[in-house]
């Protein structure tokens, strides 16, 4: 991992090369979940690197993994602060253009506004489990996460990924929790998204409905679903060759598609 210093901050990131590399393939950013950090992909994004022959660059955002700590309680926007902001700074220190955004969760959420609200290129997003509206299940299952890391070792397995867990778990809980957030909503920015999408999601997840995917394929483009059986909210720990089947098959179709017109 290295730091950069992005806005006056440290953030952890890494770049991978795929084992396999296609020439001109764009650059594959990984986007954590809410409590996620660049160490808790695993080996993940090498393998989605290696199966597309993108290259990809994991990092941690701010107040997750190595990166610095949040001072202050997250405020209702703080994705739209990432997408809007953060993400595009982060970007143009890394030279990364038009890259595919790869997003888990709070990751994929963050890619949607990012795609549907700025002017910047995206080739394409790769959502698992993402959230456009706030759901009763969301919040229970977050409740519920509370009461594990206040009672169980939750907060010694999390700090294994975290310089500063109090910071990473109370940053996301405490906003998701805050009854102001129940209003939250990115349903406006999916009009907007210019590029394909390929969402998956675990049938059995339990911080979301399908119908999460169901809003983003009725107000986007360009949208292949991939509903999972027998999984949760982590598809790539689930189901991985199921995820990384979709992805390789997702990808290569865009490639394809787009070498063809040269």
């Amino acid at each position: 991992m290295k730091l950069i210093d992005v806005g006056g901050h440290r953030i952890e990131h890494v770049r991978l090369a795929s084992a396999h590399p296609r020439a001109g393939a764009p650059t594959i950013v990984f986007l954590h979940e809410g409590l996620g950090s660049a160490s808790m992909w695993r080996d993940f994004p090498q393998q989605v690197a290696d199966v597309t022959g993108c290259g990809a660059i994991v990092y941690s955002r701010l107040g997750y993994g190595r990166s610095d700590a949040i001072t202050s309680k997250r405020a209702v926007r703080y994705m739209h602060d990432e997408a809007l902001l953060s993400l595009p700074a982060l970007l143009d220190a890394l030279g990364v253009t038009a890259p595919i955004l790869y997003g888990h969760s709070d990751g994929a959420s963050i890619a949607l506004i990012h795609a549907g609200g700025t002017r910047r290129d995206v080739t394409a997003l790769i959502l698992m489990a993402p959230h456009v509206m706030v759901e009763d299940i969301s919040v229970a299952s977050i409740a519920q996460a509370k009461v594990t890391y206040e009672t169980t070792r939750l907060r010694e397995k999390l700090g294994k990924y975290h310089a500063n867990v109090d910071s990473a778990f109370w940053g996301w809980n405490d906003i998701w929790l805050d009854p102001a957030f129940r209003a939250w909503n990115i349903e406006e920015y999916l009009p907007g998204i210019r590029c394909p999408i390929l969402a998956i999601q675990g049938e059995d997840d339990e911080y979301g409905t399908m119908e999460q995917m169901e809003r983003i394929a009725r107000q986007s483009r360009d949208v292949d679903l991939v509903k999972l059986a027998d999984c949760r909210h982590s598809p790539h720990r689930d189901q991985p060759a199921a995820v990384l089947s979709a992805v390789g098959q997702f990808v290569a179709r865009l490639l394809d598609a787009r070498d063809s017109t040269f």
